[in-house]
């Protein structure tokens, strides 16, 4: 049996919030897309881990470590974010 961790991601804009709920890969997938369209650093990103990723301890740092990482990719575009990032973030559903 296969199992795997969905993220909870609190996102707010202005006087909007939502929620939106991603995979690690899903974040992976993201990240690979930014590092080579936006030349991030390609260590911005928690690395993946594989034992214990399931305990809740791992899972509640991951947890906080991806928030930095969506926090860290938003100051570097403070104007507008990258297209690949608003789609990830669902800015097109909640924010004119």
């Amino acid at each position: 049996i296969s199992s795997f961790q969905v993220y909870i991601i609190q996102v707010s804009v202005g006087n909007h919030q939502w929620t939106v709920k991603h995979r690690y890969s899903d974040f992976h997938d993201l990240h690979e897309k930014l590092v080579s369209e936006k030349k991030i650093d390609k260590n911005l990103l928690p690395p993946k881990k594989m034992i214990g990723k399931n305990s809740k301890s791992l899972v509640e740092k991951r947890q906080k470590e991806l928030e930095i990482y969506l926090q860290t990719l938003l100051l570097k575009f403070p104007v507008t974010a990258p297209k690949v990032l608003s789609h990830f973030l669902h800015f097109h559903l909640y924010v004119s």
